[in-house]
């Protein structure tokens, strides 16, 4: 009999502890392994028969994160995962089974699967933590729960609340999870463990379903809403790029009013959509997001103080972010009046986060104008976002340099100007390195860390450790014209413009690149960044790249058509920001428009790589999909490319060559990549 990952002990009032700490890792999962010794536990409780059992994490991190993902990748049947979920809901079933009270005592995260082992058992009593949340993130990774949660999470809460919870992935805080029922007491953490005791040992009477409940299983209440929840994720997600939202809605419909078929169906549903490609590429994406996040916990750093230079959108919203995540941030331009703007957009942001006036007071007190820029002394990190001018700001970093602390980290936002460029006239033109933030930086989660074959390694750690530090995801890169992003993303927009140009409406070509997955048609995108940006970036790479741009931009900047921020750009914009969109009501497009784009941005993908500009195709993958929203269920550039053939997208490139020009022309990698199926950079360019 194992005992590597659960154990068991009874106290004085006869109360069965059970402590989940799985081997060899720092948080908690659900693997095959780990289900079967539960189950072999469970069989102890069965016979031993306790006044109660509280079931706990004896990891500090949290409860439980969820089932091990890695062992879906070895699924290699519907039927096989079929089986192994069965399993997992039969041990499930054996919780809520036993002959006695049960408590699932939540010291912080219960998600999935662990929200599921939660749900199984009698009452939950969960910390008040800021930190800990329930949620069910399986849509997320193209799934839908699988042990038993569809049927008991619609059955405790309802179906409005769970579907909810279900279909977007979103995590529920402790009071709110209160609120609806999720959970039975929430208490601060010092506390928790004497009120799971309590509530084992005096459980209230669980109450009967309210009529609101069982109302929503008569199947005339579930076709109404599941109407209603279609249409509502159709808003967000088409079903045949996402189809798992769509399967918990009809799974629900139909079997809504039957928990025990419900709960085979739901192991059904899940055993599928574990085998589709949208599964196994979200699943893959998620490790991508690992990869990112583990690259910047690979040295420990303290970062207190940040110092911004720049009060535009782009370094308002940096030094904004900073304080949010609770540094001590100090803010610089030439006059006060230009931070101003930049403090009012903080704080609706912080309103926003914390849905509380004196919790958003408390972080606008990080958060402190500085126009003398007297505080770069103290920064452990001073970054730079003026505009993009080499020279002005190699004049900025003459002055900065002899103010800054040994040790600090000194970081320019640029978005296209290589780094040895800026850097020349430093006393250590090492020092520097790239922090290359997105817009809208509160919600774009990729930061490019840039640096030179001689930058600093440990100016490189710190800023990947710094990166994570505020919650970012850090893609490690070196300094070239566009570096990642932006150079592979520059090509598609401009093939847009080229397609406007010829005539096809703006929607059209919007709707081609949100059909093919993306989350943002080009057109609205370069709107939305600024009109002024991308042709500043754009300059760039056609110098660096001999990349071709289209006329016709350079009268737009002229009149102040910078797109959203101006109200006016290819789409004139409303007062809520939202694009007003042209119809083009009995339009055919041509069939190649998506393919137009979408060939361009693989082909420089492939070009980067070559390049070496990032490690590995991972890495390039990551940074896109984190980047740009390139479409997740597609895994990535490089793995669309793998997974719809190289040799495809040649042929196709070579007709595109032949039909629009040489700025279709192949990039020298594909021949690596067809002939290896990887593709390696070019040891000239080292």
């Amino acid at each position: 009999m194992s005992n590597q990952h659960w154990f068991l002990e009874t106290d004085a009032n006869n109360v069965a502890w059970l402590s989940f700490d799985k081997a060899n890792t720092g948080t908690n999962v659900l693997s095959q392994e780990v289900m079967q010794e539960l189950h072999e536990r469970l069989n102890e409780l069965q016979t031993n028969k306790p006044k109660a059992l509280i079931i706990r994490s004896a990891k500090n991190s949290g409860f439980i994160a969820g089932a091990d993902i890695t062992e879906f990748e070895t699924m290699q049947s519907p039927d096989a995962a079929f089986e192994m979920v069965r399993q997992g809901q039969q041990i499930m079933d054996q919780i809520e089974d036993l002959p006695f009270p049960t408590v699932a005592m939540i010291n912080g995260f219960a998600l999935g699967g662990g929200l599921e082992l939660a749900l199984a058992c009698d009452y939950r009593v969960m910390t008040n933590d800021t930190k800990a949340v329930l949620g069910f993130p399986e849509v997320k990774l193209g799934l839908n729960p699988g042990f038993g949660g569809t049927v008991r999470s619609t059955q405790l809460i309802g179906a409005t609340n769970a579907m909810d919870m279900m279909l977007t992935g979103r995590n529920i805080r402790p009071k709110a999870a209160k609120r609806m029922g999720l959970v039975d007491q929430i208490v601060p953490t010092r506390h928790l463990e004497k009120a799971a005791e309590m509530l084992a040992l005096n459980p209230p009477k669980k109450s009967s379903r309210s009529l609101k409940l069982k109302a929503m299983d008569s199947f005339p209440v579930r076709k109404v809403l599941a109407k209603v929840l279609r249409k509502q994720v159709a808003k967000k997600a088409k079903k045949d790029h996402y189809p798992a939202p769509y399967r918990m809605i009809d799974l629900w419909e139909q079997f809504g009013h039957d928990p025990e078929e419900m709960m085979v169906q739901e192991a059904r549903a899940i055993s599928e959509l574990m085998c589709t490609p949208t599964s196994r590429n979200l699943v893959r994406v998620f490790g991508l997001q690992n990869k990112l996040k583990g690259a910047g916990g690979k040295t420990k750093h303290t970062f207190k103080h940040v110092h911004v230079i720049g009060a535009g959108v782009m370094g308002g919203d940096i030094a904004a972010w900073c304080a949010y995540r609770g540094m001590t941030v100090s803010l610089q331009d030439r006059e006060a009046k230009y931070i101003a703007p930049a403090l009012e957009r903080a704080r609706k942001l912080f309103l926003k986060k914390t849905r509380s006036a004196e919790k958003a007071s408390l972080i606008m007190d990080r958060l402190i104008p500085d126009v003398e820029g007297e505080s770069v002394v103290r920064a452990d990190v001073v970054i730079e976002a003026i505009y993009e001018n080499a020279q002005a700001k190699r004049d900025l970093y003459a002055s900065l340099e002899p103010k800054m602390k040994p040790g600090a980290v000194l970081a320019t936002n640029t978005s296209s100007i290589e780094l040895t460029e800026i850097a020349k006239d430093l006393q250590d033109p090492n020092r520097l390195i790239g922090l290359h933030f997105f817009n809208p930086v509160a919600m774009m989660p990729l930061v490019e860390v840039i640096g030179t074959e001689t930058t600093n390694k440990q100016d490189l750690e710190k800023g990947m450790a710094f990166t994570r530090r505020i919650d970012r995801l850090p893609l490690a890169c070196k300094s070239a014209p566009g570096f990642v992003v932006n150079r592979v993303l520059t090509p598609y927009t401009t093939e847009a413009f080229f397609i406007a140009k010829e005539g096809v409406p703006l929607i059209a070509i919007d709707k081609a690149a949100t059909d093919f997955g993306m989350p943002m048609g080009p057109i609205e995108l370069a709107d939305t960044v600024g009109l002024d940006v991308s042709a500043h970036v754009g300059k760039i790479l056609s110098e660096a790249y001999d990349l071709d741009i289209p006329d016709g931009i350079e009268e737009m900047l002229e009149k102040k058509h910078l797109g959203k921020k101006t109200g006016q750009g290819f789409y004139t914009w409303d007062k809520k920001g939202k694009p007003i969109k042209p119809k083009a009501e009995n339009y055919t497009p041509p069939s190649d428009l998506a393919e137009r784009m979408i060939y361009r941005y693989l082909n420089e993908a492939v070009a980067v790589l070559r390049d070496g500009i990032v490690s590995d195709a991972d890495l390039l993958d990551a940074g896109m999909i984190f980047g740009t929203g390139f479409a997740p269920f597609l895994g990535g550039p490089i793995n669309y490319i793998r997974q719809h053939g190289a040799n495809k997208i040649v042929n196709r490139l070579k007709e595109f060559e032949a039909k629009y020009g040489k700025r279709f022309a192949l990039d020298a990698g594909w021949e690596k990549f067809i002939t290896s199926g990887a593709i390696e950079h070019d040891d000239e360019n080292e």
